[in-house]
């Protein structure tokens, strides 16, 4: 425990975390094995604000944090950081004010409360989420993710987030993004499977295959978006099903999914990670690189970097971080994570903890893990030349002055996570026309787009004189701002 004189500068609105579900939520982002309730070891931290304050002994390796950790912690407001950026590249060049009115507010946010039936008998109330942020180049696009720390103004961070993404990409679609508050690992995949299908008709005709077009994000997969589409076709008459296939992306290949779309956001993070290392003398057969989240991110561009030759030298995920200076395998750490649920315990590196993490000196940085990863303190410990942003929002802005200030480049994730939207709209295509497309097809149109996507973001830094965050947030409002401009606003 804290005592109440080492308390006594944080006193101000402040009470400490001690009800089950925070800690429950607080021990699914940053706990470890062995740290139920009433465990000896629950009020340990490391690397936080209370790593002096908290007299208990540090565990000998991982991430840890103590109870209190999230009433102290000043969480940076992923979708504040958002309208930041957005002042930003006002700043830089004078958009139109009434367009940047628009596209500071969502046109819709929907949240559902539904009940779920639970394997014990029990109803259970989860919420869920669809923010609609912009459709004024096509019908709204975005993930759904299903996370105990999911709420209301994540999912509008991360539905402007793709706006900004399909707009730099010249993909015909607007933002959206959507989730459920709730961590999968507390349920069976039978309860999963109804909560899925409950959310899906609690959202109604909030989605739909020409409207809003759901994919998979933070645990969700391709299971997720089968279920959703079945339940969605369900909905409507029997004649129109098979057109309605196109209601989700992300899709199993059976059900009308493409080629490609499982690695699409990490061979888009590849790609870019080629096309920067052939401009700046980065030979990647000798280069090395380290990885935040190995989940489909994080695994398919390790293992794609492989093929180069490139080494990955270590690892951190919601379970530990794990380093090897002789190398990682990212095929066998797959293969591990998949069993395990993540890297902590894998015998073939050793474990380090989050400061050691960020201090890997390494060429190349691939945070694909949550939002706010690199902030002011981290940026600081960074040793590496690029950093691949393949996760939303992982560079806070005190973050990413840090990164400016010590010359560490950044291809913004608004540009290197597009990979996924991309393909997505060439599922979608696919299911419109009837056809299917293979893999050679798939990944030369991905690597065209966002080729073409880097090029825009590179000519707007060159030109604006500014870092390619702001470029890219340049090129995206100057499409959507065209487009107002031409149509005008009704009436």
């Amino acid at each position: 425990m804290i005592h109440s004189d080492q308390q006594s500068d944080n006193r101000v609105s402040v009470e400490p975390v001690d009800k089950r579900k925070e800690w429950k939520l607080l021990y699914h982002q940053h706990g470890r094995p062995g740290l139920e309730e009433g465990s000896r070891f629950k009020g340990l931290c490391r690397f936080c604000e209370l790593n002096d304050m908290c007299p208990l002994p540090k565990p000998e390796g991982g991430i840890w944090r103590c109870t209190y950790y999230r009433a102290f912690r000043k969480k940076s407001n992923v979708y504040d950081n958002v309208l930041k950026q957005l002042e930003k590249a006002q700043d830089a060049v004078p958009f139109d004010e009434n367009i940047c009115k628009i596209l500071t507010e969502t046109m819709n946010e929907i949240i559902v409360h539904f009940p779920v039936k639970m394997n014990d008998g029990k109803v259970k109330i989860l919420t869920g989420y669809r923010v609609q942020h912009n459709n004024a180049l096509g019908p709204f696009k975005g993930g759904l993710r299903f996370h105990p720390g999911v709420d209301i103004k994540e999912i509008k961070a991360l539905a402007t987030m793709m706006t900004w993404k399909t707009a730099l990409t010249n993909i015909p679609f607007g933002g959206a993004k959507g989730g459920i508050q709730l961590d999968p690992a507390d349920y069976s995949t039978e309860e999963m499977e109804r909560i899925t299908r409950r959310f899906t008709y609690a959202l109604g005709d909030n989605i739909g295959p020409d409207y809003d077009i759901p994919a998979p994000d933070v645990n969700t997969n391709a299971q997720i978006m089968a279920w959703i589409q079945d339940t969605y076709m369900s909905t409507v008459a029997p004649n129109e099903r098979n057109r309605c296939a196109h209601v989700v992306t992300g899709k199993p290949i059976e059900s009308g999914g493409s080629q490609g779309r499982e690695k699409a956001t990490g061979q888009g993070v590849v790609f870019l990670i080629e096309r920067w290392a052939s401009e700046h003398s980065m030979d990647l057969k000798a280069a090395t690189y380290i990885v935040q989240g190995f989940g489909n991110v994080g695994s398919w561009a390790s293992r794609l970097l492989k093929r180069h030759g490139s080494k990955l030298l270590a690892v951190e995920d919601v379970t530990g971080a794990v380093s090897n200076p002789k190398g990682i395998d990212p095929d066998d750490l797959s293969a591990y994570v998949k069993e395990h649920g993540g890297v902590r315990g894998y015998a073939k590196a050793e474990p380090i903890d989050h400061a050691t993490f960020f201090g890997t000196k390494a060429d190349i940085f691939i945070p694909a893990a949550l939002e706010n990863q690199i902030t002011d303190a981290t940026a600081e410990l960074l040793n590496v030349r690029l950093i691949a942003e393949g996760a939303n929002g992982p560079t806070d802005p005190d973050g990413d002055k840090v990164l400016q200030r010590r010359k560490i480049a950044v291809i913004p994730d608004i540009l290197c996570n597009s990979g996924g939207v991309i393909v997505s709209y060439f599922e979608w295509l696919q299911n419109k026309r009837s056809e299917f497309w293979d893999l050679e097809e798939v990944d030369f149109k991905l690597k065209k787009t966002i080729h073409a996507a880097y090029d825009r973001v590179q000519a707007a830094a060159e030109k604006h004189s500014v870092d390619w965050r702001t470029a890219a947030h340049i090129v995206a409002l100057s499409k959507l701002e065209t487009v107002y401009k031409e149509r005008g606003i009704f009436p």
